[in-house]
C-alpha cells in the first residue's frame, strides 16, 4: 500500500471514537456540537494567553532584572515556535487522529501554563512560553480544519461568526485580565488563572472529543522539517531582529537570519512541489491554485500587519506618553473586542446571505479610518480618543477577518483543508511579526531623529504619529484587495 494511502476502520484504534453523520449534512449530529464546543473552549485559552502578555512585558522586565531586548523574548520567542511548528500541523491534522492530536495540543499548552506559574525566573519562564506556543500553533488549524470538514458549506458563516464570539472577546479581555492581576496579585497569578481553565478544556476534550476525518499512513518527510524551520523560522526571527536592532537590542547582524530563512525557505518550496505530486507534502501548496484563497490570504496578510502592529503601538503610546497603568491600558482594547464577539453571529448571517464583499470593503474602509485617527494623536490625547479608534479597528477586522477566512478556505478542495489552515496560520505569524518590526522600527527611527529627546513623550509621538501613516498607507492596499474578494461557488447563498 502507498505511503499516503488511507486506514482502513480497522486501523482506527476504538479509543479514537468517530461521529458518523455525513460531514454535509445540514445539521450538526450531538458529537459534532460537542466537538465545536469544546475546541472553542480550548480556543478560548490559547487567544486569551496571546494578548495577556501585552501589558505584562514592561512590569516582567522590571520584577525579573532583565533589559527590555532580552524580555522581548517572551514574545518573540511564542511567535517564532508558532511559525515553525504550524507548517507542520497540516501534515499532523491528516496523519493523527482528531482526539490524539487535541490531547496532545492541550497537554502541551497547560504543561506550559503551569510551568510559567511556578517558574524561578526568566529563563524558565522563556522555556514555558515555547512550550505554550507549541500547544497553541496546533490548537487553532485544528478547530479551523474540523469547522471546514464538518460544517456544510451554506452554514460557514453563521459557524464562523459564532466562533467569532469567543475568538474575539478572548483577546479583549486578556489585556484587561493582565492588567487587573498586575495591580492586584502579581504576573504568575496571569497564568494561574488561565491553568485551571487549560485543566478543564483538556479533560473535557478527552472525554468529548471525536474524530472527524480519517487519517493517513504518510510518513514525515524527513528534508522538508529542518527547511521549514530554517525557513519560517529564520524569516520571523530576522523580522523581530529588525525591532530589536532599531531600539538598539539585537546581537546577531539583521541580514544573517533573513539570508538563512530565504535560502531554506526556497528549498522548503521547491521540496513541498515535488512532494505534493504524490500527497506527501508537508505543506501542500496547491491550495494556492485556488485564486480565492490566494486573494484572501493577501488580504489576510495585510490586515493581521496592520493589526499587530497597532496592538503592539497603542499600549506603549498609553502607558509611555500618557502615563497610564496597566489596567487602563488593557482597559482600551475591551469594548473594541467586545462589539466583535457580539457582531460576530451578524456578520456570519449576512455572509451566508450576500457574500463576503458586502463584508470585507466596508470593514477594510472602517480598519482605514481608525488607523488615520491615529496618525492625531499628541501627548494631551485623551483615553477617549485611543478607545474610539481601537474600536472602529476591531469592527473593521471583525466584519474583514471572519469572511476573509470562511471563503479562503471554501475555495480550497476538502483533502487540502488541513493544509490551507496551516498556510493562513503561518502567514499570519510571519505577517504579525512583519507589522510588529516594521511599526516598532519606524516609531524608533523617527523618535531618534526628532529635535526633542529620543525617549520625550514629544519624540515618541512624532514617531508614534508616523506609525500610523505608514500603517494607512498599509490599510488603503488592504481595501484594494477586499475589493476582489468573491464566494466560493460551492456555498449556497440563502434568499
Amino acid at each position: 500500500m502507498p505511503d499516503h494511502a488511507l486506514t482502513t476502520p480497522a486501523d482506527m484504534s476504538p479509543a479514537e471514537p468517530r461521529a458518523e453523520s455525513p460531514p454535509h449534512a445540514e445539521r450538526l449530529s450531538r458529537p459534532h456540537v460537542l466537538l465545536i464546543a469544546v475546541l472553542l473552549v480550548a480556543a478560548f485559552v490559547v487567544v486569551l494567553n496571546e494578548t495577556v502578555m501585552s501589558v505584562a512585558i514592561p512590569v516582567l522586565q522590571t520584577e525579573l532584572g532583565v533589559a527590555p531586548s532580552v524580555g522581548q523574548w517572551l514574545t518573540t520567542a511564542f511567535m517564532l515556535t508558532m511559525a515553525v511548528v504550524i507548517p507542520l500541523t497540516g501534515f499532523l491534522i491528516q496523519r493523527i487522529p482528531t482526539r490524539t492530536l487535541f490531547v496532545l495540543a492541550m497537554s502541551l499548552f497547560t504543561g506550559g501554563t503551569l510551568l510559567a506559574f511556578v517558574s524561578p525566573g526568566f529563563a524558565v519562564l522563556l522555556l514555558a512560553r515555547v512550550v505554550q506556543a507549541c500547544g497553541t500553533a496546533i490548537m487553532l488549524p485544528l478547530l479551523m480544519t474540523t469547522i471546514m470538514t464538518i460544517v456544510p458549506p451554506a452554514r460557514r458563516g453563521a459557524m464562523m461568526g459564532n466562533i467569532s464570539i469567543v475568538i474575539a472577546v478572548a483577546p479583549a479581555l486578556g489585556p484587561t485580565m493582565s492588567g487587573f492581576v498586575l495591580d492586584h496579585f502579581g504576573w504568575r497569578w496571569i497564568f494561574g488563572l488561565v491553568a485551571p481553565i487549560a485543566v478543564a478544556a483538556l479533560v473535557l476534550g478527552a472525554r468529548y472529543v471525536v474524530s472527524v476525518s480519517e487519517t493517513t499512513s504518510a510518513r514525515v518527510d524527513l528534508v522538508s522539517v529542518p527547511l521549514a524551520v530554517l525557513g519560517f523560522g529564520g524569516l520571523v526571527y530576522g523580522l523581530a531582529g529588525v525591532g530589536e536592532s532599531a531600539e538598539g537590542g539585537s546581537g546577531v547582524p539583521v541580514w544573517v537570519p533573513f539570508v538563512v530563512g530565504a535560502a531554506a525557505m526556497a528549498g522548503f518550496v521547491a521540496r513541498q512541489l515535488r512532494l505534493q505530486r504524490h500527497d506527501r507534502a508537508l505543506l501542500d501548496l496547491r491550495v494556492f491554485a485556488a485564486g480565492q484563497f490566494s486573494i484572501a490570504v493577501v488580504a489576510m496578510l495585510l490586515g493581521m500587519a496592520t493589526m499587530m502592529g497597532t496592538f503592539i503601538i497603542i499600549p506603549y503610546f498609553a502607558q509611555t506618553v500618557l502615563v497610564l497603568d496597566p489596567l487602563q491600558t488593557g482597559l482600551i482594547t475591551l469594548p473594541g473586542g467586545l462589539l466583535m464577539g457580539l457582531a460576530g453571529p451578524l456578520i456570519g448571517r449576512i455572509y451566508d446571505r450576500r457574500g463576503p464583499r458586502v463584508l470585507v470593503v466596508p470593514g477594510a474602509i472602517l480598519v482605514s479610518a481608525a488607523v488615520w485617527m491615529l496618525t492625531a494623536v499628541s501627548t494631551s490625547t485623551g483615553i477617549g480618543y485611543l478607545l474610539v479608534a481601537n474600536t472602529l479597528l476591531c469592527l473593521g477586522l471583525a466584519a474583514t477577518f471572519t469572511p476573509l477566512m470562511t471563503s479562503g478556505l471554501g475555495a480550497v478542495d476538502e483533502h487540502l483543508y488541513a493544509h490551507g489552515s496551516a498556510v493562513v496560520g503561518t502567514f499570519q505569524q510571519v505577517a504579525g511579526a512583519a507589522g510588529t518590526a516594521l511599526f516598532v522600527t519606524v516609531m524608533t527611527v523617527v523618535a531618534a531623529g526628532s529635535s526633542a529627546p529620543e525617549t520625550s513623550p514629544e519624540a515618541v509621538t512624532e514617531g508614534v504619529r508616523a506609525v500610523f501613516l505608514v500603517g494607512g498607507l498599509v490599510s488603503f492596499v488592504l481595501i484594494a484587495a477586499c475589493l476582489f474578494v468573491r464566494k466560493p461557488k460551492d456555498a449556497v447563498l440563502h434568499a
